[in-house]
């Protein structure tokens, strides 16, 4: 912690590749802290290092759904001075909501340079080891996984293939297919809330394609989409793990650290 910097600070394991700033989010840093642990785990374990901002704000996204555009707007504003001071070479979410509202910050900020650049550095966590290539993961975990795609990962950020690809990388998957794996699971933002019972109507087809899928993991990049899974699966009975794809990575990362031991 560099409290003079105001951010928490992660070294890289190795030599340093990169410098990102990660976004941790609201909903994700509150309820899904295990996926925001392995984030860290991942990102580090690939030569970055990892700096947490003090001052990060909420990305707006939901205010923005809710019809609120001047808080969006504030939020926008606080968060691309907190970060341009940074320096970074990328700007890392593991939240498909907030890494598309935060690509938007330029058309949102009307067309604002700084804000244009804070979007133009803004990646999904998937899509950026990618980009710069990950280590291959060498612990197994053997499970049938499916893949669920969140819609603003997929639709508003054309992201499909980067999750995947992570997780046909680790020895022991096997990546099965979901049937409509492309379709809303029911989330939505704050569709759940302001229209529960078509809400519950989708989440029942995207249950029911994991049921005849077989897998006992559903992988899914969004919290919302984590959250609404774990429900639907709870409530039909089905015994099946709902997890982000970096937490598989990470359990291969440290079971492969531990076999070493």
């Amino acid at each position: 912690l560099d409290r003079s910097a105001g951010v928490l600070r992660f070294p890289a394991r190795g030599t340093r590749r990169r410098r990102v700033a990660f976004l941790t989010g609201c909903l994700a840093d509150q309820l899904l802290a295990d996926v925001n642990d392995a984030t860290v785990r991942v990102l580090t374990e690939n030569g970055c290092e990892v700096e947490v901002r003090l001052d990060e704000r909420c990305c707006g996204a939901l205010h923005i759904h809710n019809g609120a555009r001047d808080e969006a707007k504030d939020l926008a504003r606080a968060n691309v001075r907190a970060f341009a001071a940074g320096g970074y070479d990328a700007l890392i979410s593991n939240a498909a909501g907030c890494s598309a509202e935060l690509r938007h910050y330029g058309a949102l900020l009307g067309g604002d340079p700084e804000a244009r650049a804070f979007g133009a550095k803004v990646r999904d966590v998937a899509e950026f080891l990618a980009e710069v290539g990950f280590s291959p993961p060498r612990g197994e975990i053997r499970a049938r996984v499916g893949y669920s795609d969140p819609c603003h990962l997929l639709h508003a950020q054309k992201i499909a293939d980067p999750p995947r690809a992570i997780l046909r990388a680790i020895p022991g998957v096997q990546l099965v297919p979901l049937e409509d794996a492309e379709f809303c699971c029911g989330s939505a933002g704050l569709y759940s809330v302001t229209e529960p019972e078509l809400s519950r109507r989708i989440l029942e087809r995207k249950i029911a394609a994991i049921r005849r899928s077989g897998c006992g993991i559903v992988a899914s990049g969004n919290p919302g989409c984590i959250l609404q899974l774990r429900s639907g699966l709870r409530e039909a009975g089905l015994p099946v793990k709902v997890v982000h794809p970096v937490e598989l990575l990470a359990e291969s990362y440290a079971r492969a650290e531990g076999e070493r031991r």
